[in-house]
């Protein structure tokens, strides 16, 4: 494959224009003859769906005997212990992405991906400040390399699907945690095979707390709970399958922290839950059964300046959430649930078990954060399709523009249909300014620092972004998975 010269995808609206530059392709040569026959047969079902997105599935399996064990809706529902992930620093951390067994919550064994035998994964946890050193091991029949979502690192430590490695390979990171409290995630970035993946299992939480936060004296210990929400499907015996669509993988059940139809004990104190949308596709809208509302504090680029009430939240793949949630005032044996309104999911019910005395404030004043203004550049990227930013199908091996380092951009994302499209940007989080058409309106969990936006049909987004961090090769892309996979994604670098 002979390198292409850059294309702007990116079209800048400026006289400045834009300048070619070349890159070698060592990828073809990096992985000859290491794929499996099974991932290549993935990959003719996606590139065949790019002409044909009509098409009523991607991998071909069969979507038929989906087991019924429970999982949210009406009715009298079974409910088990909400599972809690190990939390371990990543500091010196081994971790291998491999095939598992996992406890669902019934105590059936289910066939996963899990990373660590952990489904989801275990909770990284550091400090601004700290040095991360982690060791990811492959140990999948495909090729595979592992993304931290929201992470501000260089293009090395990134996880581009052009650094993946081949099953029983090895990948080797190291890199200085930069960035102010959040909560960002890990999961795999392989082209083509992203959405298996994710869906398989291969997910986990990633805190990073700093001083300003600590401060605020927010719950913490059992009093701040991460939440990996999600969809899945099963077969017949109860093991999680992929079988989407090229409009996305749609999951016939709920799942929270891989468990089924979970209940949480809680205490009648002031709770801090931090919530990912970690589905491929699905859009969740969030409410409690008993009217109070959230508490939000913060997104995905960690606190907000001001705390906001907030009754319904409605969040995408890969966004995240930071809340409150106030228990005090109950009873033992109350009973909240946390509900999805869009499928009308009852996701996890929070039981009141005991009775303590909490006189922690919710904290109204947060945080200060930078605004970012006077844009040098505007580019405009246009989500078409199920496949195509800007006319175009990611290539692995082409540069469609480049981002000048330190500089402020204004960027307009804009989709006519096919949408949602969760906007992901790698390398640096953005501030939204506005969305016209569709909703027409900004949310409160919008504002701050964000990496991730929801762009849903006949919107258009502006957001103000400056990559100051590192210069490199970074993503923009679709973070709804399949549309990912199928090719909604654009290689930039900053230069």
């Amino acid at each position: 494959m002979k390198t292409e010269l850059i294309q702007d995808t990116g079209r800048i609206e400026t006289s400045k224009g834009s300048q070619e530059v070349r890159r070698p392709t060592p990828y073809e040569e990096a992985i000859s003859g290491q794929t499996t026959p099974n991932s290549w047969t993935r990959r003719m079902f996606l590139e065949a769906a790019l002409v044909s997105v009509g098409a009523a599935a991607v991998a071909g399996v069969p979507v038929s005997g989906l087991a019924a064990r429970g999982g949210g809706g009406s009715g009298t529902v079974t409910r088990y212990p909400l599972h809690i992930p190990p939390i371990v620093s990543p500091t010196g951390l081994s971790l291998t992405a491999a095939p598992a067994v996992a406890n669902l919550g019934d105590g059936k064994p289910s066939s996963v991906l899990a990373y660590n035998g952990y489904f989801p994964g275990p909770t990284l946890r550091a400090n601004t400040g700290d040095y991360a050193t982690i060791m990811l091991q492959n140990g999948l029949s495909d090729e595979t390399i592992t993304h931290w979502h929201g992470m501000i690192v260089d293009h090395a430590n990134d996880g581009h699907p052009i650094s993946v490695i081949a099953p029983g390979a090895s990948y080797s990171y190291a890199f200085p945690i930069v960035q102010r409290a959040c909560l960002n995630w890990y999961h795999p970035h392989p082209h083509m095979i992203t959405g298996e993946q994710v869906c398989l299992g291969l997910a986990g939480a990633f805190i990073v707390n700093d001083a300003e936060e600590a401060a605020l004296r927010l719950p913490s210990g059992a009093y701040e709970v991460p939440l990996i929400v999600r969809d899945a499907n099963l077969d017949k015996k109860g093991n999680l399958i992929y079988n989407p669509t090229t409009t996305g993988f749609d999951g016939k059940i709920p799942l929270v922290n891989g468990t089924r139809s979970p209940y949480h004990d809680v205490d009648t104190a002031l709770y801090r839950f931090r919530v990912l949308n970690g589905a491929n596709a699905r859009l969740f809208r969030l409410s409690l059964s008993n009217g109070r509302p959230f508490h939000l504090i913060g997104n995905d680029g960690g606190l907000l300046e001001t705390r906001t009430e907030v009754g319904q939240i409605e969040f995408s793949p890969g966004e995240r959430l930071d809340l409150l949630v106030d228990f005090r005032g109950l009873s033992n044996g109350d009973k909240v649930m946390l509900r999805d309104l869009n499928a009308g999911w009852d996701l996890l019910e929070f039981r009141v078990a005991q009775q303590v005395t909490d006189g922690s404030s919710i904290p109204t004043t947060l945080s200060s954060i930078e605004k970012l203004a006077n844009p040098a550049w505007t580019r405009t990227f246009e989500f078409e399709g199920m496949s195509h930013i800007n006319g175009q199908v990611y290539d692995l091996n082409r540069i469609d523009f480049q981002v000048p380092f330190g500089q402020t951009e204004l960027w307009r994302f804009t989709t006519g249909h096919n949408a949602p499209h969760p906007v992901h940007v790698h390398g640096a989080s953005f501030q939204v300014q506005s969305r016209s058409g569709g909703r027409g309106v900004l949310f409160p969990w919008e504002h701050g620092w964000k990496d991730t936006v929801l762009l849903e049909d006949g919107e258009t987004v502006e957001v103000f972004i400056r990559f100051s961090g590192y210069k490199g090769e970074y993503l923009l892309h679709c973070h709804k998975l399949e549309h990912e996979d199928m090719g909604m994604m654009s290689n930039f670098v900053v230069v």
